[in-house]
């Protein structure tokens, strides 16, 4: 298989849940647990570690762009606790949808640039 996909290319294909080499294939095989091995093309994934990144990048994404719209939107007609459980859900619910997008993201990255967390590993 071509390793010399766009980086662009396997940062979509990631993001979408498909291996960022092939597209083909399963990224996760649960909510947040990578494959071993991409099932289309073969592309080994359990080695790399994307570790606290997908929540700093969740919790930057949340923080800047949806916390500034709750605090623009006019909450007078509704009292202040049930504003507050709405928020709260919708936050959890933004937080649950965005983190493997994250993760995702962030495993393209480090698969297509080879960086630290991408261990090299020799099959012998």
């Amino acid at each position: 298989m071509n390793k010399d996909v766009p980086f662009q290319i396997a940062a979509l294909r990631a993001v979408i849940g498909r291996c960022p080499c092939c597209g083909q294939g399963k990224l996760f095989r649960a909510y947040l647990k990578q494959v071993e091995n991409c099932a289309a093309c073969g592309e080994r994934f359990g080695h790399i570690r994307a570790d606290d990144a997908a929540p700093w990048l969740t919790l930057i994404v949340l923080g800047h762009v949806v916390l500034p719209l709750i605090f623009l939107f006019d909450w007078d007609w509704m009292p202040l606790w049930p504003a507050m459980i709405a928020m709260s859900a919708l936050l959890m619910a933004l937080a649950l949808v965005l983190l493997p997008r994250s993760k995702a993201l962030f495993l393209a990255i480090l698969w297509r640039t080879k960086a630290p967390g991408y261990k090299q590993v020799e099959i012998v």
